[in-house]
């Protein structure tokens, strides 16, 4: 099927990952020009630009910062002349259980800034690129989290932070990217439980596994490949053109209770 997204530029911020990697994949099967971003692992962007058949660049950036997030898309549009499209990947789960009364200012400031206030970065400068080059239509994915839908005990700092991702800011650039770009939209994604090297520890323990499994009817744990899927879907217009401030879960039918005892 035809999405459209040919010689669509779509920058992708935490194209290092196990899912930036499957998204940068699947864009450049579309036929996408691609800006990578990534903040500590060249040797992976490097790897993976070399692997795509596709024409595209790696931009390092510490998207905690505003400078740097503004200075990302100044260097893709060095490049090409335009962006498109955008999937706001990046982000950081810490994996120690801490409950909130145990939680310290310093981690909870630290999660928010890698998840929250880097996506607020990323679609700023989206948005003012928008601004600067106006067009008919643009794309704006934000990869959230069921933490977001269900809340993750000992993980309140990541699970708020995508809440506010994956409810607040969606919905609110919604109606703001039209005054912008009239047929833009904005989605968002959220992975449950998914086969990356991040998870890997996690999910080599079988009791954690098995109740993962046990809340959902496809008892799986999803691969990358059907989390960048949903996204390709969502960026396209020609295939999602008249979805916008959607939250899709991709994990498998999860609920907030026990299916498969």
């Amino acid at each position: 099927m035809n999405t459209g997204l040919k010689d669509k530029c779509v920058l992708i911020t935490g194209a290092s990952g196990g899912i930036g990697q499957a998204v940068a994949r699947a864009f450049a099967a579309e036929g996408s020009t691609l800006v990578l971003h990534y903040h500590h692992n060249a040797q992976s962007v490097e790897r993976l630009r070399g692997e795509l058949n596709a024409r595209a660049i790696a931009v390092q950036a510490d998207l905690c910062d505003e400078q740097q997030a503004d200075a990302m898309f100044a260097e893709g549009l060095k490049t090409f002349p335009r962006i498109d499209a955008v999937v706001v990947n990046a982000g950081a789960w810490n994996a120690s259980a801490v409950p909130l009364w145990e939680m310290t200012l310093a981690q909870w400031r630290q999660t928010l800034d890698a998840d929250l206030t880097s996506a607020f970065l990323t679609c700023r400068a989206f948005l003012r690129h928008l601004s600067a080059v106006p067009r008919e239509s643009a794309a704006l994915v934000l990869v959230g989290s069921t933490a977001a839908i269900f809340g993750e005990a000992d993980h309140a700092d990541y699970s708020a932070a995508k809440a506010a991702m994956t409810y607040g800011l969606t919905r609110s650039l919604k109606n703001e990217i039209v005054r912008l770009a009239p047929r833009g939209r904005v989605n968002c994604v959220c992975p449950g439980w998914t086969e990356t090297p991040m998870a890997a520890g996690q999910l080599a323990d079988a009791a954690l596994l098995k109740r993962i499994t046990a809340t959902r009817p496809l008892q799986a744990i999803a691969r990358p490949q059907d989390i960048a899927a949903a996204i390709v879907f969502l960026a396209s217009d020609t295939l999602a053109g008249h979805i916008t401030g959607a939250v899709l879960p991709v994990a498998g039918g999860m609920e907030g209770r026990l299916l498969n005892p």
